[in-house]
């Protein structure tokens, strides 16, 4: 089953905690805090692995976690970090945010990764806040949860050549003769209902990936047949070979199919109808493809898109299609991004640092919001008063106790920040 779409969840791990805890031996009466750290979230990180061809594993699984970072704890001992969350997706593969619609990033290159969903850091021990004038600190952070997103996945193949034309022209049968692809081939219309890949070897050292793409008919950019669906594999490849029934089997005008598909390319995607192009008269083994050929290579006389003659039944003309193909792609086509450069790592942009600001959100309650504010209650375990003097104290550095009066907050209010409710104490 081949899948070029998917939409899947991902949730990286949660930062550990930090450890209260004090250092407590028979002969060390002053042994102070020596809680460890805890252990950073594991990453959900997508990588285009070039062994997958299909977004089939994701029709399957759809919700992808990391691991959380291990609590830290006494004798200053840290907690393990997450371990990371490894998503393979074949080459090709462009990432969406699914809830706004986004292109994250285009994973083109073998080996790219994407880092789609950072684990939370984790949370500081005791240790870490001790002062000359604070020596045994009876709190320590909590870790942050780890980003979660929806993604949609669109799979865009990647093949140098990408063989097109209308249904039963013999794209089928061409890629099977020419490579080791094993595509079904049948007399009927849309006997390909998905990509096929095939390696194409010119000679000893030279090769190239080449894709059958399924039929299309007119208003195919509209949605007839199978549609557009389609459509936007082609344009990954360099270049295009239209293969055309010269003998007009399904009682089709050659010519007339030649045009039509160009316009269908055209309506798509003016800068596909603009890639180059080699055409393939197919079928030239049956009577009526011999008569038509001429008629035919003389309507591109003109046009100066290189034709071919072929019967991808027989054999005939293949070799030197083949070789075409190798030349047009060394010698005049463009290398495209992948032959330019190496695996790359890329990062879901962060969101944008929020500053502190004040709602009233009641007659006696207020909304406070700003990424600092609410990360300082995040991390603060709010079922220690320790912990919860130190926040305070935070929260009067940060102007956020001010800012909270000049509001017109009394004592006793209620105060949200993030997913906490607080009592305003001035």
């Amino acid at each position: 089953m081949f899948v070029d779409e998917a939409e899947i969840e991902i949730r990286a791990g949660d930062g550990g905690d930090g450890a209260v805890h004090f250092r407590r031996e028979k002969y060390v009466p002053r042994g102070g805090p020596d809680g460890g750290h805890g252990g950073d979230g594991g990453d959900v990180v997508l990588v285009a692995d070039s062994s997958l061809h299909t977004l089939l594993d994701f029709h399957y699984e759809l919700v992808f976690t990391a691991e959380s970072g291990r609590h830290g704890a006494g004798r200053n001992r840290d907690g393990k970090s997450g371990a990371d969350s490894i998503v393979a997706v074949p080459p090709g593969t462009v990432v969406y945010d699914a809830e706004s619609g986004e292109q994250i990033v285009d994973l083109v290159v073998p080996g790219d990764r994407l880092i789609a969903a950072r684990g939370g850091p984790a949370g500081r021990g005791n240790t870490a806040f001790a002062t000359p004038s604070h020596r045994a600190p009876h709190f320590a952070e909590q870790g942050l949860p780890g980003e979660s997103r929806r993604l949609r996945l669109e799979l865009q193949l990647i093949a140098a050549v990408g063989v097109v034309g209308f249904p039963n022209a013999g794209k089928s049968t061409l890629i099977s003769r020419i490579s080791a692809a094993q595509p079904k081939i049948a007399s009927y219309p849309f006997t390909t209902l998905q990509p096929q890949l095939g390696v194409v070897r010119v000679d000893e050292e030279h090769q190239f990936v080449m894709a059958d793409m399924p039929g299309l008919i007119e208003g195919a950019h509209k949605g007839a047949g199978l549609g557009d669906r389609f459509l936007r594999h082609i344009r990954r490849t360099r270049l295009l070979l239209h293969i055309v029934d010269v003998a007009a089997v399904d009682q089709r005008d050659p010519i007339q199919d030649y045009e039509a598909f160009n316009a269908e390319l055209a309506a798509y995607d003016e800068e596909l109808a603009a890639r180059p192009q080699l055409v393939a008269f197919n079928k030239i083994d049956l009577p009526d493809g011999q008569q038509n050929l001429a008629r035919c290579l003389a309507h591109l006389s003109s046009s100066q898109v290189p034709a071919y003659a072929i019967s991808a039944a027989t054999g005939q003309g293949l070799r030197e299609l083949v070789g075409a193909l190798a030349v047009r792609l060394v010698e005049e086509v463009e290398p495209d991004e992948i032959d330019q450069r190496g695996p790359q790592t890329f990062e879901v942009p962060q969101p944008e640092e929020q500053p502190l600001r004040v709602f009233r959100a009641g007659q006696e309650a207020f909304l406070v919001q700003g990424t600092d504010v609410e990360r300082l209650v995040q991390r603060t375990n709010l079922a220690s008063d320790d912990a919860l003097v130190r926040m305070h104290l935070e929260l009067q550095n940060m102007g956020v106790i001010q800012a909270l009066s000049r509001a017109g907050a009394k004592s006793g209010d209620t105060v949200f920040i993030g997913d906490a409710q607080l009592e305003y104490q001035p």
